[in-house]
């Protein structure tokens, strides 16, 4: 083996393209994150730079090149505690959401605002442009949301206790 390998390890998800093209496969990330304690996240990689990022479906043994300005929305398969790995997830604002796509889907669920008290309105949530993807949880799963993508985003009644 290589002194130069990176280990990786793969997340199982399930993208929407803006093609409307669906694709089951895996995203590979770090073992260790160099922003964070702990592994890299889905949103870690895909908030890491612009272009590609490669993305293994079967029954393919090769990765496939998938351009994050094109994936409109993931939904992880099986790593649903992910967002709750983010630094503040305890303490930050929860809202309650409806976010309509540009491809015309809506997910319905929560969003974690991570700024100060009194500018974590859905409005600050929505001007924030400190990252381009972000999660948003919901009883079908924990989604990975491009925001280029939103067309909508509204404030829901808090859902019942």
């Amino acid at each position: 083996m290589s002194q130069f390998r990176v280990e990786k390890r793969r997340v199982e998800a399930e993208l929407t393209l803006s093609s409307g093209e669906r694709l089951k496969g895996c995203f590979f990330l770090s073992t260790s994150s160099a922003t964070h304690p702990g592994s890299e996240r889905v949103v870690d990689l895909l908030n890491s730079e612009q272009g590609f990022f490669p993305f293994e479906t079967p029954p393919s043994v090769a990765a496939v090149m998938v351009n994050r300005r094109h994936l409109v929305v993931a939904r992880l398969v099986g790593a649903a505690e992910e967002a709750r790995l983010a630094s503040g997830y305890d303490v930050a604002t929860v809202r309650h959401v409806s976010v309509k796509l540009s491809n015309r889907a809506e997910l319905r669920g929560t969003v974690r605002v991570y700024l100060p008290e009194g500018r974590d309105r859905l409005s600050d949530y929505a001007r924030s442009t400190s990252e381009l993807f972000r999660y948003l949880e919901s009883p079908d799963g924990t989604f990975v949301v491009n925001v280029d993508h939103i067309v909508q985003l509204s404030d829901l009644p808090e859902a019942p206790a």
